[in-house]
């Protein structure tokens, strides 16, 4: 074995960084989105993204269950609107799902 293989065979795939929250493109897109101190509302985020209504509501669903968005409802008018944010929490999980997501186009790149 060469040194490049002993490390290879230390260090774990990158894809085991991944986070399955994001597995979905709706999801993924949303947090896209999504970025630092931005809040949108969801018809706007609907369009933005392409998404039906009720597909966006799970993935906000989803999301906010694992604590990386907030949403809030309120009202425009007479008509309710929900606006979302990522959280801090959020954001840290995107940006290392991002990171592992690069380290894997990297690995991809060598040869064995």
């Amino acid at each position: 074995m060469t040194g490049a293989d002993d490390a290879r065979a230390r260090e774990p795939h990158p894809r085991l960084r991944l986070d399955d929250s994001f597995a979905s493109p709706i999801r993924f897109s949303l947090m896209a989105s999504l970025t630092e101190g931005i809040e949108i509302d969801f018809g706007t985020l609907a369009d933005i993204i392409q998404a039906g209504d009720s597909a966006l509501s799970k993935a906000i669903s989803h999301l906010q269950a694992a604590g990386y968005i907030a949403a809030r409802k309120g009202y425009v008018g007479s008509r309710p609107r929900t606006w979302v944010r990522s959280t801090g929490a959020g954001q840290k999980a995107f940006a290392a799902h991002l990171e592992a997501l690069r380290a894997i186009v990297e690995t991809g790149g060598q040869t064995l």
